[in-house]
């Protein structure tokens, strides 16, 4: 009896803050940006100033933040020092690209890249979608001919693309241990190792099986 309330307690403490998390995605070099963060109580869904927020939670706080990522420890600090709840957003196209996915989809993909004994990179489960993050494209020298395929993703038109997204250049994702409307938290299903990200289009072949 007395042993219980000990052990909830010490698991809260071990949950990542998200400073904590920044700081961990900072050492491997992957920027980021603070996000705004859902509310719980009150009219407006998201801590944003936009009445009516089409994706409460789930969008970097500045428009700007294409220019403000970063990985300066310093910098990222004084971010979260401000506003501790805020979640953490990651851009693609630099570091990564992330493919976005059903959970279905993605649970049946990593268990058929698990019997094939194949790297799946980190993994992070976001609600009822599944984030297989892998090695960019960049800026590839065949740009004008496979750039802009319909996989692309735009973080404002989303919902267009219900199936798999790709998350490319000039896009972002919510990342662990963000908070989610729904009260999850967005968390790694396999997290970062230091391993090189793997080829986007060996993970593809997973996903579109």
């Amino acid at each position: 009896m007395v042993g219980a309330p000990l052990t909830r307690r010490t698991r809260k403490r071990s949950r990542p803050s998200r400073i904590d998390s920044v700081l961990g995605y900072a050492a491997l070099g992957w920027p980021s940006v603070p996000g705004a963060y859902p509310l719980r109580e009150g009219a407006r869904a998201c801590s944003c100033d936009r009445l009516g927020c089409p994706d409460p939670g789930a969008h970097p706080l500045s428009p700007a933040w294409q220019l403000q990522a970063t990985t300066d420890t310093a910098q990222l600090t004084r971010w979260w020092s401000l506003e501790p709840e805020a979640n953490v957003i990651l851009p693609t196209g630099r570091v990564f690209d992330v493919f976005d996915v059903p959970v279905t989809t993605g649970l049946t993909a990593l268990s058929r890249i698990d019997g094939a004994q194949a790297h799946s990179g980190p993994v992070a489960a976001n609600g009822d979608r599944v984030l297989f993050y892998v090695a960019t494209r960049g800026n590839p020298d065949d740009e004008d001919e496979w750039w802009s395929c319909h996989l692309d993703c735009d973080p404002a038109t989303i919902d267009d693309t219900p199936g798999l997204r790709w998350h490319c250049r000039d896009s972002y994702v919510l990342a662990p241990p963000s908070l989610l409307p729904s009260g999850q938290s967005v968390s790694w299903l396999r997290p970062p190792d230091g391993r090189p990200l793997p080829d986007p289009l060996r993970v593809l072949e997973f996903l579109a099986d």
